[in-house]
């Protein structure tokens, strides 16, 4: 054996590669300065993006009525402020229909800012979800006072706003949907996603698709039953005489209100119908309207109960959500040797719950009023669409269930 090697490191080396004994220095929060920047930032983006298109649109209809663009810039704010929840109140009529269009464009740039919000300090990696509601409720405090100078701002002696109510309305908006972007990407939440039943998780993705089916066919109706009315639509345009631009103006309010539309549409073809008015109802059953607003959009609407083809249209619902139920047992079916069934079929009653929930929650922000008038009550009731939804969709889903089993069984 050859002899051991003599350690010839020299004692200053050694010295020297010694550990350090005395305490580092402490970091700087470097993740919270990161939030304190990117917050503010992406708050006030999302309020950017989302105002822009309501200023222009305003702007167009004055040029095109040939009114001052002076007040613009105030009604833009209010109309903004609007699409957020907060109420426009005149001396004698009081605004509260919100326009989704703009409420839908708005959560969207929210949820993204909360997002970055989360990323810039590293929620994704954190296995608590305590980072990702401190990155929302960073995004949430700016936003509020972005809704509080708003108010200020559109105050006028026409149109009175309230800036405490913008900002907390606008906060508690801004705290939602930011919670919501930031918990997108979140890992921890992910894990904790997959260790609930399989039953519990499709009965939630299955009632999600059948609604977004539902309100997809509800705009598809809208927009049929207002081509087939196309010459009175254009001549309620007409009637206004504001030019190009104001008729464009007009056009893109409608556009606006368009997501309402498809809402109540949906509410329409589930049964319990909708009102435009106190003491109205438009359902395929019933029709009972008074005068009616000037708006194009509005020529739409059914002159009396469904009959014929239309009478076939309250099958849709329970068609989308037999179509979500098929796709439920087409996924689950996918690479599986041997399928839970009885899971299935839980999982397919449960979505009816959940897709009522979703649709009475659709259907409360819908609605609102153009007054205090004859047009206070716009909109379908939230409660009754709900536990329409719920047992339409529970058998569709059940029924789209049996026929992915049918089909599963007459493969080889």
């Amino acid at each position: 054996m050859a002899p051991p090697t003599p350690d010839l490191t020299p004692a200053s080396t050694i010295q020297r590669a010694a550990p350090r004994t005395e305490p580092r220095p402490a970091r700087r929060p470097v993740g919270r300065a990161r939030l304190l920047v990117a917050a503010p930032v992406a708050a006030a983006w999302a309020a950017g993006v989302s105002f822009l298109p309501v200023f222009g649109l305003v702007v167009l209809g004055a040029a095109g009525s040939g009114s001052s663009s002076g007040p613009a810039f105030r009604l833009s704010l209010s109309i903004w402020l609007l699409g957020h929840g907060v109420p426009l109140v005149t001396p004698d009529q009081r605004v509260s229909l919100v326009p989704l269009a703009i409420t839908t464009l708005a959560a969207w740039r929210i949820a993204r800012a909360g997002l970055h919000a989360g990323r810039a300090i590293g929620a994704h990696r954190h296995r608590t979800v305590r980072p990702a509601a401190a990155a929302a409720a960073a995004v949430a405090l700016p936003y509020a006072g972005l809704g509080w100078v708003a108010g200020s701002f559109a105050r006028t002696p026409a149109i009175a706003v309230s800036p405490t109510r913008a900002a907390l309305t606008l906060g508690a908006f801004a705290l939602a949907v930011a919670t919501l972007g930031a918990l997108a990407g979140h890992g921890g939440l992910r894990e904790r996603v997959a260790a609930l039943p399989v039953p519990a998780v499709d009965a939630v993705r299955t009632g999600i698709i059948a609604v977004l089916l539902v309100l997809a066919a509800g705009a598809a109706t809208a927009g049929v039953a207002l081509a087939l009315r196309g010459p009175e639509a254009t001549d309620l345009l007409g009637s206004y005489r504001a030019g190009v631009l104001g008729q464009a103006g007009i056009t893109v309010v409608c556009l606006a209100y368009a997501p309402n539309l498809a809402v109540w549409t949906a509410s329409y073809l589930l049964g319990p119908g909708f009102a435009v008015g106190a003491g109205t109802l438009v359902s395929p059953g019933a029709v009972t309207v008074g005068p009616l607003p000037a708006l194009p959009v509005l020529a739409g609407l059914p002159s009396g109960p469904a009959t014929g083809f239309a009478a076939a249209l309250i099958a849709v619902p329970v068609l989308a959500a037999l179509a979500a139920g098929w796709l439920l047992a087409r996924r689950r079916m996918r690479g599986a040797a041997g399928v839970d069934w009885s899971g299935l079929l839980v999982a397919a009653a449960g979505s009816g719950p959940v897709a009522g929930l979703l649709m009475a929650l659709a259907a409360l922000v819908s609605g609102g009023g153009l007054g205090t008038g004859r047009l206070a009550i716009l909109g379908p009731v939230s409660w009754r669409v709900g536990l329409f939804t719920a047992g339409a969709v529970a058998i569709g889903a059940l029924l789209g269930t049996g026929v992915g089993r049918v089909l599963r069984a007459q493969r080889p």
